[in-house]
């Protein structure tokens, strides 16, 4: 997986047709786009580009319209916020058929170092349905055709874990396949982190639900020295343990496969780290009456670890040479029950000369809102895809690019 060709591999780009899939999956309010963390990340890529003087045609998601053409998520606002960026003016048309005649008439018409942005790939519903059925193909084959079946660039990790027609089904009828420094540099910190990690290598999980990382524990299990859970999945863990967890979110038909993974860090020689002691609420919500507690009373809910817990946590990471964290400690967006996710935080930042490798939504909106991105080795952009990766699965957009 980590063996693929890149765009530093491409020769000769000048009056090359490139495509390039990229992820331009912004939030958007009344039209207005409200962070550009995922334009500037596709910059680099689009500039290598067009200083080889390729003709650049960019094309991504955003939302999900399910095959209809609504307005509200179309890729408009992207343009100009790229033109400004780049310094080139950014061709776009409103195309409900993304590769229409007007589409297709300006690929064709495009000179050295200009760029076109398609419309949302999911204005069509063959978008999601590649290898499902034939009018897909025929899509895939569509969006090929606009760079000449002559090179296709995917920088979308974020969408890697799904083999749709605009990552996977394009590159079937384009010449090159590469990915872009995005995803180059997703696949080096999360396969290197995972397949050949400098030790001690502590996994930090967390989030809501067991089900949701089952395979993530699993494999980590295999790789890890250390194991710290956190979040609403370790009530889950401390339940098959036999403790009492009150209200806290449990999920019954997990027990027993969490004492499986008790158990196989037992077997392994992983340190395996559950919580000792819980900030408590009676409710779901930061106004709620709080308490710390070693034990959840009847009636209570653990909406955070409490500080002897985040201390262990703490003491775990002493000398840590790679760290990969998914999920926060507890109710993050709720001020009061914040505390053991920001220590850990604070925690992983301070570490020195480690690989800190950050994946998922939430661990990431946390780390960002927290202050702490800055201080990480690498953020990942792809929930999804960095959770997949982390199980060991191979990525669609991943393995279909060229191998090197």
């Amino acid at each position: 997986m980590l063996n693929k060709k890149t765009v530093d591999d491409l020769k000769n780009l000048k009056g090359q047709k490139v495509l390039v899939r990229c992820d331009f999956n912004v939030p958007l309010k009344d039209g207005v786009i409200q962070n550009y963390n995922r334009i500037d990340g596709a910059i680099p890529t689009i500039k290598k580009l067009l200083d080889g003087g390729a003709k650049v045609i960019l094309c991504s998601h955003l939302g999900k319209p399910k095959g209809e053409p609504l307005p509200e998520m179309s890729l408009a606002p992207v343009a100009p916020a790229l033109s400004e960026r780049l310094g080139v003016q950014v061709k776009f048309v409103s195309d409900p058929k993304v590769t229409g005649e007007e589409t297709r008439k300006l690929a064709s018409e495009l000179k050295d170092g200009e760029v076109l942005l398609l419309e949302n790939t999911r204005y069509r519903a063959e978008e999601t349905k590649y290898g499902k059925d034939d009018a897909a193909v025929e899509y895939a084959k569509e969006l090929a055709a606009l760079c000449d079946n002559n090179i296709f660039v995917n920088d979308a990790f974020g969408t890697a874990h799904r083999a749709h027609c605009s990552n996977v089904g394009v590159t079937k009828f384009c010449k090159e396949n590469v990915v872009g420094y995005l995803m180059e540099k997703e696949i080096k910190f999360l396969g290197e982190a995972v397949e050949n990690p400098v030790r001690p290598f502590v996994a930090i999980l967390g989030g809501a639900k067991v089900s949701d990382k089952i395979n993530v524990i699993n494999n980590l299990l295999d790789k890890v020295d250390t194991l710290i859970i956190g979040g609403g999945m370790a009530y889950t863990f401390l339940k098959a343990k036999g403790e009492e967890i009150g209200n806290s979110l449990c999920e019954e038909d997990k027990l027993d496969y969490a004492l499986e993974m008790i158990n196989k860090a037992k077997e392994k020689g992983v340190n395996l780290l559950l919580p000792v002691d819980h900030v408590e609420g009676k409710e779901f919500s930061n106004d709620t009456e709080s308490k710390v507690v070693d034990t959840i009373d009847a009636g209570w809910s653990g909406f955070d670890i409490g500080p002897k817990t985040v201390e262990n946590y703490k003491k775990a990471l002493e000398g840590a040479k790679t760290v990969v964290w998914n999920g926060p400690m507890g109710v993050f967006e709720f001020e009061k029950f914040a505390e053991g996710t920001l220590e850990i935080c604070r925690a992983v930042a301070d570490l020195k000369d480690a690989t800190t490798v950050i994946g998922g939504g939430d661990s990431v909106n946390a780390v960002k809102r927290l202050g702490f991105a800055d201080k990480m080795t690498h953020i990942s952009t792809g929930g999804g895809a960095s959770l997949e990766f982390l199980e060991g699965k191979e990525l669609p957009g991943v393995a279909a690019a060229d191998n090197k």
